[in-house]
C-alpha cells in the first residue's frame, strides 16, 4: 500500500490547499459530505462481511443481523440521552481502538493480545487528542451540548501529554523487542506529524474529514474488498459500492430524518445524532476486528 500512502499525502496537502480557499461554512459542508459518503460507505458493507466471516452453520439470517443493528441503535439512543457522559466516553474509546487497529494490525501481529489492544487504543487516542488540542473551544462546546458538562480546555493538553508519553513508551517496547520495527515506528511518527499539520491548519470538521476519509475510510474499504474478493480492482470497488448502496442510503435517510425533526431540540438532536454514529461505529468496529482475525489480508499503508 506504499503507492496509496503517496496518493494519500498528496490528497491531504490538496485538502490543506483547499482550506485557504474555502470559508468555514463551506469547509463544514464539504467535510460532512466526505464523511457521509466515503466515511459511512466504509461501514455500510458489514452485513456482507459477516456473511463471509461466518461459515454455513454459523451464518445469521439477514433479519437477525438487522435486528442486532436496530437494538444497537436503540441502546445508543438510551445511553446518549440518559447517560451521555458514559456514552460519549465509550464512543471515543471504541473509535480510538478502531483507528488504531486499522493502522497497526500488521505491525503488531507477533505481540501479545493485550499489548496489541493497549497499543492500538493508545494510538487512536493520540490521533483524537491531537485533534482536540488544536480545537479546544469547539470540542468543549460539543461536549457541553451532548453531556451538559464543561471540560476545562487544559484537560485536553493533559490528555494529549499522557497519551503521547504512553505511545512513545509502547513504541520503545516494540523497538526493544524487534529493532527491525524502527522503520514502521518512524513512518508512523511522520504520519502523526502530518496529521498535526492538517489539524492545526484546518477547521475541526475539515481536518477530521481529511484524516477520517483519506487515511482511515478508504484504506478500510480497500482491505474489505481484498477480504471479500481476494484482490482490489476497480470492478470489485464498483461491486462493493453496489452491495453497500442500500445500507448507505438508509443511513443517510436516518441522519436527514433526525436533523429534520430534532434539529431545534439541541440536546435530543445531539443524543440521537451521536447515538446514530455510535450505532454505526460499535458494530462496524467489531466486524472489522473479526475480519482481521479471519483474514490473511491486513491493513497496510
Amino acid at each position: 500500500m506504499r503507492k496509496y500512502s503517496n496518493i494519500a499525502m498528496v490528497a491531504s496537502f490538496f485538502g490543506l490547499w483547499l482550506d485557504s480557499y474555502l470559508s468555514d461554512s463551506k469547509q463544514i459542508y464539504l467535510g460532512f459530505f466526505l464523511i457521509f459518503t466515503f466515511g459511512i460507505l466504509h461501514g455500510a458493507n458489514d452485513l456482507m462481511l459477516i456473511k463471509t466471516i461466518k461459515n454455513d452453520k454459523q451464518k445469521k439470517s439477514w433479519l437477525k443481523v438487522l435486528s442486532y443493528y436496530i437494538v444497537v441503535v436503540l441502546c445508543g439512543i438510551v445511553l446518549f440521552y440518559l447517560i451521555p457522559q458514559f456514552a460519549l466516553l465509550l464512543f471515543i474509546l471504541v473509535s480510538a481502538y478502531h483507528f488504531g487497529e486499522q493502522e497497526w494490525q500488521q505491525t503488531l501481529l507477533q505481540y501479545g493480545k493485550w499489548f496489541t489492544f493497549a497499543f492500538q487504543i493508545i494510538y487512536g487516542l493520540l490521533i483524537l487528542s491531537l485533534l482536540f488540542i488544536f480545537h479546544k473551544e469547539q470540542v468543549q462546546e460539543i461536549i457541553i451540548n451532548i453531556c451538559q458538562l464543561k471540560v476545562p480546555t487544559t484537560y485536553f493538553d493533559l490528555l494529549f501529554g499522557i497519551v503521547l508519553a504512553l505511545f512513545l513508551s509502547l513504541c520503545s517496547v516494540v523497538y526493544l523487542q524487534n529493532k527491525n520495527q524502527i522503520q514502521n515506528i518512524l513512518q508512523e511518527c511522520f504520519y502523526i506529524l502530518l496529521y498535526a499539520i492538517i489539524f492545526k491548519s484546518s477547521s475541526l470538521i475539515w481536518g477530521f474529514a481529511i484524516y477520517f476519509v483519506i487515511w482511515h475510510s478508504i484504506p478500510s474499504i480497500m482491505d474489505q474488498i481484498r477480504f471479500l474478493d481476494g484482490t482490489y480492482t476497480t470492478a470489485n470497488f464498483i461491486n462493493y459500492c453496489k452491495n453497500a448502496a442500500l445500507y448507505w442510503f438508509v443511513s443517510i435517510i436516518g441522519i436527514v430524518v433526525i436533523y429534520y425533526y430534532f434539529s431545534e431540540q439541541e440536546q435530543l438532536f445531539n443524543a440521537l445524532f451521536f447515538s446514530f454514529l455510535a450505532a454505526i461505529t460499535f458494530p462496524h468496529a467489531a466486524v472489522i476486528s473479526t475480519m482481521f482475525h479471519h483474514s490473511a489480508v491486513v491493513p497496510k499503508k
